[in-house]
């Protein structure tokens, strides 16, 4: 802690200077970082709406930022490599012509110096070969055994080995100087991983009295110890030393033989014999040596030895060695605390600093872990220290401002990497991508990715799949075009979330055709298809635009690759089939390809027949309930119904009658079959038909007990049509049965009541025979007296809460039974009405627009105009359009 806060007020100065207040800035933000386990699941800091005080700052960081990371590189360099990486992609003779001429308008002064640095500056194998090939064919210049052996170190890392063997074998041709050949080829054969054939090589040379020089036998014997080959390593030795080549890279690369084979021991006392002897080493240093056997301590997991060697032999390579093992072994408390005890050293000792590569191990590491604080720290130091930040050292930067919600900060220097020379990574990408996809920047975290592809570098599936689900979420159709040509032309299979989401879109915005063809291409490519909701979305695309055809062969496929379509979805394609004109052979090949693997499936046929009647085509359904009976499948009881709605629906009444009376002969009338006949009747406006039939069977089939819905519709038609003798019998019997009265029914007469007296009229003819005292209080005659009040054969003053009180005696209420009461009071007494408006509110109802609507009416039919004014001001307020009634009104 000690160290974070001198770091909060000392380093980020030197690092933002003259920004004095942005490194308080880093840290406030840091501070409300939350930490995650995921290093890419990212929790963005920044507010949505940054304030001026933070735009300005993450200005100045960025412009900040963006000038250290042009310190980095070397313009000649970059130049030359520019060339090497622009002409790809073209015909090899093209290519090396147009090379050669790019490269000599630069008239390089070509030496071994110059063509080391490009090597190792170089950041693809690709451009380091091209500039080694082409070095190689300048007049005047021949490769070293320094040149070939940082190129074939690159081949060996790159794991190209092939490449490398064909260098050597044309080297072989070629021979170059006779000096160099010999010690060319054991050196490459000895970097290639094949030490065998470089100890043939140099024992020809032996026999031919030709010997190597110290380069070339300390490269041979690294690979006798990296190989394993230990015999080898003591008879090449023994070599070296007789020659008189031994130094410090002699002792390093024994002392590491000794580790890889765990003899530890033995490293340690050869080490010490070598510093006993006082060896005079080169540098002043045992560094190299002391850093082999740290390094096979560390890799052997024993650390508490390695530190204590580090801590007798401080010298900065093993202070390297120790940092790298560190962070690898992901001991990174442990980096942290030796860096800060090598910069409380005694002043007088030079300060040891890391170079940029184990800046960037220990950071990367600390960044993985959400440690942010200490990231910034270090991003401090190495600016403090003058290190000028390679390719990975801005990758990391990039992420850190991801991590810490500082995305702008980002993005402003991803848009300078042309300027600063920067390309991104695989990891600095997805960062990016991904905090912009979780702060809403769908659209930039998208031009990334495009940014990428069009200049030959693949993210990988892991960015594809973050920019998936960000539009999933947003549903920008037009970017998940791009993406989805995309992944298709790179062989990416998105995730069926994203497939589902698009296809869906797609039929959102109407461009079905296209969701049509994406839906076969997943089909294709996939081998596996979209799941149900996209092949849904689909159908019901194609229903809505009457296009029954294509529907039902999206549902035939639906089928073939494994989903099961819901019931309702297929009476639906059915129902649009139908409704399309000469729809027989549709519907023929939809029955067939569901009967081919049911056969005898019963409720295949009913879908066909349900459809069918909500089509209004009686014919087709009659055709697929023959049919049914003609296979064999005897129509069970849904048939039956579903068959007499497809008729009532149509309103071919003698039909439904005939197949209902047919239906009674085979078996016993059920409720349903009640219920069904009299509901169809009551909706198709056949109140005497349906009361008829209501008698009937109820007279004969004493337990069929009829539904609610039965009893509502038949009293909605009978009042409709002013059969209001058959509306006392139909509640009456109702009662009898123990069917509660609805609020449906109840409303219903509160309405005729206030439309038409006559409906008291004739509830008290009918009820006046039966009158007693018992009959008085009976539910029956209290609803009687519920209607007299609404058709005004009552006192005129009513209170509001005797009336609430009475009608909810009767029924339950609704927000329907309290605009008929405000409808009542109205009339008369328009205060009382604004005070059960009041009471509506309170009892937590919402008033509707009829509400609001009647007391406009109200107030204006009594003069009071103003008032009236005010309530349809209210009205409006809430969302309300007055209805043609009331502007005529006004």
């Amino acid at each position: 802690m000690v160290r974070l806060r001198y770091l909060k007020q000392n380093s980020l100065k030197a690092l933002l200077s003259p920004l004095s207040n942005n490194h308080l800035f880093i840290y406030s933000t840091l501070a409300t970082t939350t930490t995650t386990t995921n290093h890419l699941s990212l929790t963005p800091l920044i507010p949505s709406f940054p304030s001026p005080a933070h735009k300005s700052q993450n200005h100045d960081l960025a412009v900040t930022f963006r000038e250290w990371f042009k310190s980095s590189g070397n313009p000649l360099l970059d130049q030359i490599l520019h060339i090497l990486s622009s002409n790809e992609n073209q015909d090899l003779k093209i290519e090396r012509e147009a090379i050669d001429t790019a490269l000599s308008r630069l008239n390089l002064h070509l030496t071994q110096s110059l063509v080391l640095d490009v090597l190792s500056y170089g950041k693809d194998v690709l451009s380091c070969t091209k500039f080694f090939d082409w070095a190689g064919r300048q007049p005047g210049f021949h490769h070293s055994r320094a040149t070939f052996h940082a190129i074939f170190k690159i081949l060996s890392k790159q794991q190209m080995m092939s490449i490398m063997f064909d260098y050597l074998d044309s080297y072989k041709k070629h021979r170059g100087h006779k000096t160099n050949f010999h010690n060319i080829l054991v050196m490459g054969y000895a970097v290639a991983g094949k030490p065998e054939i470089a100890l043939q090589l140099f024992g020809r040379m032996r026999f031919q009295g030709i010997d190597l020089d110290d380069f070339s036998y300390h490269v041979l014997l690294n690979s006798l110890v990296e190989e394993g080959n230990f015999n080898g390593v003591e008879s090449v030795a023994r070599q070296i030393k007789n020659r008189g080549f031994e130094s410090e890279v002699t002792y390093s690369i024994l002392v590491k033989g000794f580790c890889r084979k765990k003899e530890f021991e033995k490293a340690e006392d050869y080490l010490r014999g070598v510093i006993n002897t006082g060896v005079k080493i080169k540098n002043g240093g045992y560094g190299y040596i002391v850093g082999a056997l740290v390094d096979g301590l560390c890799k052997n997991n024993e650390f508490n030895k390695a530190g204590k060697l580090v801590d007798e032999f401080g010298e900065f390579h093993v202070y390297d060695v120790w940092i790298r093992e560190l962070v690898r072994a992901r001991k990174l408390d442990g980096a942290m605390e030796f860096l800060q005890k090598t910069r409380n050293q005694n002043e007088k000792t030079a300060v040891y600093v890391p170079d940029v590569f184990r800046y960037n191990t220990l950071i990367i590491r600390l960044l993985r872990e959400n440690r942010l604080e200490e990231v910034c720290d270090l991003v401090t130091e190495m600016r403090e220290n003058n290190i000028s930040p390679d390719e990975l050292t801005m990758n990391i930067v990039l992420c850190f401002f991801c991590k810490a919600g500082m995305v702008d900060i980002a993005l402003t220097l991803y848009d300078s990497r042309t300027e600063v020379g920067l390309t991104l990574n695989s990891m600095a990408i997805n960062y990016l991508m991904n905090t912009l996809c979780r702060d809403g920047s769908v659209i930039d975290a998208y031009r990334i990715l495009k940014n990428s592809l069009d200049q030959g570098f693949f993210p990988g599936k892991l960015a594809f799949s973050i920019m998936a689900d960000a539009l999933c979420k947003v549903e920008k159709v037009d970017i998940m075009d791009e993406l989805f040509r995309v992944a298709m032309e790179y062989k990416i299979s998105l995730s069926d979330k994203f497939h589902e989401k698009y296809i869906n879109a797609l039929c959102k915005t109407g461009r079905l055709e296209d969701g049509y063809i994406r839906n076969a291409e997943i089909n294709r490519c996939n081998n596996k298809p979209p799941n149900e909701s996209a092949y849904k979305s689909l159908i019901n695309g194609f229903i809505d635009r009457k296009r029954g055809d294509l529907a039902a062969g999206l549902l035939i496929e639906m089928k073939e690759k494994g989903r099961t379509p819901s019931r309702n979805l297929f009476r639906d394609v059915v129902q649009s089939i139908c409704e399309m004109e000469n729809p027989e052979k549709q519907i023929q090949k939809l029955l067939e390809s569901q009967l081919l693997a049911k056969p005898h499936d019963r409720e295949s046929f009913n879908c066909f027949i349900q459809g069918a009647g909500l089509a209004k085509r009686p014919d087709l359904s009659n055709e697929v309930y023959q049919m049914m009976k003609q296979t064999g499948v005897f129509p069970n009881v849904t048939s039956d119904l579903l068959m007499l709605q497809s008729y009532l629906k149509s309103e071919r009444i003698s039909d439904s009658l005939n197949l209902f009376y047919d239906i009674s002969k085979t078996r016993k009338v059920g409720r349903k079959a009640l219920n069904t006949m009299i509901v169809g009747l009551c909706k198709a406006n056949k109140p005497d038909i349906a009361f008829t039939m209501f008698s009937e069977i109820r007279e004969k089939e004493k337990n069929v007990r009829p539904s609610l819905e039965c009893y509502e519709e038949l009293v909605y038609v009978l009042c409709k049509f002013k059969r209001y003798d058959k509306v006392v019998e139909v509640i009456d019997d109702m009662i009898k049965v123990g069917r509660p009265l609805s609020s449906f029914i109840g409303n219903n007469l509160l309405l005729y009541s206030l439309k038409d007296q006559e409906l008291y009229t004739t509830w008290v003819n009918s009820l006046g025979s039966k009158s007693t005292e018992s009959t008085q209080l009976s539910p029956i005659w209290r609803l009687g007296e519920v209607v007299g009040l609404f058709s005004d054969r009552f006192r005129d003053d009513i209170d509001i809460d005797d009336l609430e009180e009475v009608v909810g005696k009767c029924f339950p209420v609704d927000v329907y039974t309290y605009n008929m009461l405000l409808r009542k009071l109205i009339k008369k007494q328009v205060d009382d009405a604004s005070r059960l408006f009041r009471k509506i509110c309170e009892k937590g109802y919402e008033p509707n627009q009829w509400t609001y609507e009647t007391l406009v009416h109200g107030f204006y039919r009594h003069g009071r105009a103003a008032d009236g004014k005010v309530w349809l001001e209210e009205m409006q307020k809430r969302g309300f359009s007055p209805s043609e009634a009331t502007t005529v009104l006004l």
